[in-house]
């Protein structure tokens, strides 16, 4: 028993692994330009900001959700392009949502399997829940390896297939007939498939284009997306789509009342006002082009491909490439000395040695994040 257990014994209750266990970390950004998380910067503009605290002002907050749920729902069928047959499910932010997943396939011998670096959620969700966990790392360029996978869904036969896209961190979107052929092997053995499209407002596809041409060999995939990269990080909206049999039974699994009326509400206002946030997503998009331009320019930082709202990047020390933990944190130091927070993911997989996630921002933030980038360098 370790000292906390024996101080209060009750702590050994607590499953081992989960005390071994660190919790997700949230950096403390105060006093700095906050470029870690991949958060919209685009505020609503004055009119709308008083339209929408006069609307959530009016809300009985004293009594649970009701008809409210349904109508988001619709809404985000709606925005979404919701496939015939097909239905929606609601959760706190997508984070919930693939522990809900775990949840629901969590039986004996299960397991979930995922190309890594990849979502932390995954492999977390995967061990809360008691599912095996089988990564297989995605080759030097961060693109899939097909034969990898193939051999591995073979194998191991999972109940879960994750595929981020694009991908979070490296902001891959991967090959399409890659996915297409990975979904198709997923499903000849009876496992599920999750698309996970957080970042679809910065993308160049989406998935449910190719669910529309062919319903009948999607009903083992579902796509996953959230409101948070669409403007509304604050507010917690992720929904779960797929054909309405399978979300029926996923959904049995959902706490009642996951969303509150007021992050409710936020989301329907938002989607009433979807143009606003349409262009800020396009403005995001330019503004990653020009960023990407101007880290390739950088001498000892090597950027690569983005589909999404964040640029990784692996940085080098005096010109010289140090592809190591110690080459980015020295970075990353220097640059929050600079009042500029990133995210230092050099040690969340050996492929990221050396490497940080800067998020897009506006024209300002993204010159200022430069700007000490190059000083840290």
């Amino acid at each position: 028993m370790t000292s906390d257990a024996a101080a209060l014994p009750c702590l050994a209750r607590i499953r081992p692994d989960i005390r071994a266990m660190h919790a997700y970390p949230v950096q403390d950004a105060t006093g700095l330009l906050k470029m870690d998380a991949m958060e919209n910067p685009h505020r609503l503009p004055p009119a709308l900001q008083q339209a929408l605290g006069e609307r959530l002002g009016r809300l009985a907050i004293n009594r649970y959700p009701g008809a409210e749920t349904g109508a988001l729902k619709s809404a985000l069928a709606a925005h979404a392009g919701l496939p015939p047959g097909w239905a929606l499910m609601l959760g706190n932010g997508s984070d919930e949502l693939i522990t809900l997943l775990a949840l629901a396939c969590a039986q004996p011998g299960a397991s979930m399997l995922a190309p890594m670096p990849s979502f932390v959620m995954y492999p977390l969700a995967a061990q809360l829940h008691g599912l095996a966990f089988h990564a297989v790392p995605l080759a030097a360029d961060f693109q899939l390896d097909e034969a990898a996978m193939l051999a591995a869904i073979e194998q191991h036969r999972p109940a879960l297939l994750y595929l981020a896209h694009p991908n979070n961190p490296t902001g891959t979107l991967w090959d399409e007939g890659a996915l297409a052929r990975l979904a198709e092997a997923q499903g000849r053995h009876g496992g599920l498939v999750v698309m996970d499209e957080a970042y679809q407002p910065f993308a160049a596809r989406t998935w449910l284009d190719r669910v529309r041409q062919n319903p009948a060999a999607h009903g083992h995939v579902l796509v996953m997306r959230t409101l948070s990269k669409f403007g509304l990080a604050g507010a917690r909206i992720g929904y779960l789509m797929g054909d309405a049999r399978l979300i029926a039974e996923i959904d049995k699994a959902r706490p009642p009342y996951n969303l509150s009326v007021l992050n409710i509400e936020c989301a329907l206002f938002a989607l009433e006002h979807a143009e606003v946030f349409a262009a800020q997503a396009q403005d995001l998009r330019a503004q990653r082009a020009a960023l990407m331009a101007a880290l390739r320019a950088l001498p000892g930082v090597t950027a690569y491909p983005s589909e999404g709202n964040m640029i990784l990047v692996r940085v080098a020390a005096s010109g010289q490439p140090l592809p190591d933990a110690a080459a980015a944190q020295r970075v990353f130091e220097g640059m929050k000395a600079r009042q500029v927070l990133v995210k230092n993911v050099s040690t969340m997989h050996p492929q990221l040695a050396g490497c940080l996630r800067l998020t897009v921002g506006s024209a300002e933030d993204n010159a200022r994040m430069l700007a000490a980038l190059k000083a840290a360098l």
